[in-house]
């Protein structure tokens, strides 16, 4: 972790706040939501603040040892460049993130996903000074989602299939629902197709085959379910933005 003093850390904190205009925060009220990991950031993505359930997630003892803290100091490179461009997002155009679809591996190295909210954040004369944010996981999202309750057979074949060739017309079978019905109730729940959603489950856990382990490129797509290598190469820049070569020169060690 960045070696930041307490002392430091507290100035920090208490110079974001000042310029918010609020010592006190909302945010202690995302203390009392189950399943709800509350952040703070400043326009440097410094951790300005976060929930208990937060920082004790990422092996922090008090908030103030997080206070200043990146999110390269509790995740891989890869996973916090992602993070760190959508906060650069968000703060640069003042526009929200609402209820991103985030995958990756949770605490028992299963696939899960995690719906990410944030809003930028403002000084007393408007100007976006950082952001703050919610994560949840997609397993305390549910009772949020029970209207797409239908949907939910799919998800969970998709998370224990992802490895094999899936169709949509097989994912509309298992949740009873036509394919139109079953795109519907996905844009609905995750903003993203039912095909988009498998196609950034399979990227994210082939993405971390390309770091974590030596399979050859044309191995790994056809491990994910992939036609070929051509159509991984295509799907894994779309949602990457890099090549599975380039994206395992970068990151792989």
């Amino acid at each position: 972790m960045s070696i930041f003093s307490k002392k430091i850390g507290k100035d920090l904190q208490l110079s974001f706040f000042d310029e918010i205009g609020s010592a006190q925060p909302l945010r202690q009220l995302f203390e009392h939501l189950p399943g709800v990991f509350f952040f703070l950031k400043d326009r440097c993505s410094r951790m300005m603040g976060a929930s208990s359930k937060l920082y004790e997630r990422l092996g922090c003892a008090s908030e103030e040892e997080m206070v200043g803290a990146t999110d390269y100091d509790f995740f891989p490179n890869q996973i916090a460049d992602g993070f760190v461009r959508d906060d650069q997002q968000v703060m640069k155009t003042g526009e929200s993130l609402i209820n991103r679809v985030e995958i990756w591996y949770n605490e028992q190295r299963l696939l899960d996903w995690f719906m990410t909210t944030k809003l930028p954040v403002r000084n007393v004369k408007g100007e976006v000074i950082g952001l703050m944010g919610t994560v949840r996981s997609y397993a305390s999202s549910r009772k949020l989602l029970l209207p797409y309750s239908d949907i939910s057979r799919a998800v969970e074949y998709i998370r224990s299939n992802h490895r094999q060739r899936i169709t949509i017309a097989e994912l509309s079978k298992k949740a009873g629902l036509s394919m139109r019905q079953l795109n519907r109730k996905f844009q609905e729940a995750f903003n993203m197709s039912a095909q988009e959603f498998l196609a950034k489950t399979r990227i994210q856990a082939a993405s971390d085959a390309l770091i974590n382990s030596d399979l050859s490129i044309t191995d790994i797509s056809l491990e994910f379910g992939f036609c070929d290598q051509s159509a991984f190469t295509q799907t894994f820049r779309k949602h990457i933005g890099l090549t599975p070569q380039k994206f395992r020169q970068r990151y792989h060690s």
